[in-house]
């Protein structure tokens, strides 16, 4: 018995350890929320860290973070930036499974799951080319400006997690009602201080926090490799000029367009916004020298075909022959109907070169920031005064963004 309770003792004292060690992960862990440790304790966060009911089985749980394995540590790096504790990363797990695509039934949209007008009330761009709610570096940026502004009018993490999901105004009223701040008055579930969903919530935060810091679970897992996962960028930010296309640039850097897509899902369409002079796509971090040799910008995507309206023409069959949304050829020509008249005149943005077999002879460029009369002449071939002709130019004053006829 002596001997058995010998060979025994390393793996007891290994598995007391573990234990003891994941405690106290999981101690530091509420810490980074201003959590006491006696929540450890909390029966429903505790049901919800080792069920098996199905949103928190391994394989669920565990496929999401792989899914999100490239840009993971993007976003853990914006949140130490803006000081923001990790943990409340999977505040983003919470709300979009770590999905950039996510969308809800109430309209709000990308990883931190926002709704269209608080997305624009922190500056991200909700239109007919880009829905920034999409976009995993600015949407990351947004949520860490709105986290810190809920902690700055709360004082505690899990207040301004709490917030996060029932509003500001709600959770001050429920502090009132209460006469307190405390988690545990708070998620009281006769006196009902705060929604049912968030009292679940702020639980669900904490339990996925702890699941996905637990690495004894990874090590039990198929996907252990996890634990290995570099904090360093594995994402690269690149400006490319407006009217860019996703497929060019997956072409001549050689990113699957699939890849590249789930990148940059904030684009609507397969090119950037043609309203700006550049715009900020990303790349694998592995591809950023690849495109430093092999990138170059294509002057076509700056061309413009002028469409004249004829009998039977609709926005709809002129956007099929074009390749592009009628809703586009619509904001481009600031229509307010969809109505159109004979001889009408539409500028038409070609978005690829497939597009610009399809122009006559007449086309239009767009005054990009740093472009002269001259520069646009030897560039297209076309004599500096033909220009001032056809466009009924006094001088060689050209404003960025305007349309000349060539």
């Amino acid at each position: 018995m002596k001997q058995i309770i010998l060979l025994l003792l390393p793996f007891l004292l290994s598995a007391n350890f573990a234990f003891s060690t994941n405690q106290t992960k999981e101690v530091s862990i509420l810490g980074s929320f201003d959590i006491e440790e006696s929540f450890m304790y909390d029966p429903v966060m505790n049901q919800m860290k080792n069920s098996n009911v199905e949103i928190y089985k391994e394989e669920h749980f565990f496929q999401a973070m792989d899914d999100a394995y490239l840009f993971i540590p993007t976003v853990k790096n914006i949140l130490a930036k803006n000081g923001i504790p990790p943990e409340l990363l999977f505040i983003a797990m919470a709300e979009s499974n770590f999905s950039t695509k996510a969308y809800s039934v109430k309209k709000a949209s990308g990883l931190w799951q926002f709704m269209p007008q608080t997305a624009r009330l922190y500056g991200l761009r909700v239109d007919k080319y880009v829905d920034e709610r999409m976009d995993l570096i600015k949407s990351t940026e947004a949520a860490s400006k709105y986290l810190n502004n809920l902690y700055a009018q709360f004082g505690k993490w899990y207040l301004a997690v709490i917030a996060y999901n029932c509003g500001s105004g709600k959770l001050s009223r429920a502090i009132q009602s209460a006469n307190s701040d405390e988690l545990s008055v708070l998620l009281d579930p006769e006196k009902t201080y705060i929604p049912k969903e968030s009292r679940l919530y702020i639980r669900r935060v904490i339990a996925l926090a702890m699941i996905g810091n637990d690495e004894q679970f990874l090590l039990k897992s198929e996907y252990e490799h996890l634990l290995n996962r570099a904090n360093a960028s594995s994402i690269s930010t690149v400006k490319v000029p407006s009217g860019e296309s996703l497929k060019r640039v997956s072409k001549l850097v050689g990113i699957p367009i699939a890849e590249l897509k789930n990148l940059n899902r904030h684009l609507k369409q397969d090119f950037t916004p043609p309203y700006l002079s550049s715009y900020d796509i990303y790349i694998p971090y592995v591809k950023l020298s690849e495109f430093k040799q092999k990138y170059f910008e294509d002057k076509t995507n700056n061309i413009y075909k002028i469409h004249v309206v004829s009998k039977g023409d609709s926005l709809y069959s002129i956007g099929k022959k074009y390749s592009i949304s009628h809703d586009l050829i619509k904001d481009f020509n600031a229509l307010k109907a969809s109505r159109l008249s004979l001889n009408q005149k539409l500028i038409i943005p070609l978005d690829n070169k497939a597009n610009v077999k399809k122009m006559s002879s007449e086309f239009y460029y767009m005054v990009k920031k740093g472009d002269t009369l001259e520069s646009i002449s030897k560039e297209h071939r076309v004599s500096v005064q033909d220009i001032r002709v056809q466009n009924k130019l006094d001088g060689n004053s050209i404003k960025e963004g305007k349309k000349l006829k060539l």
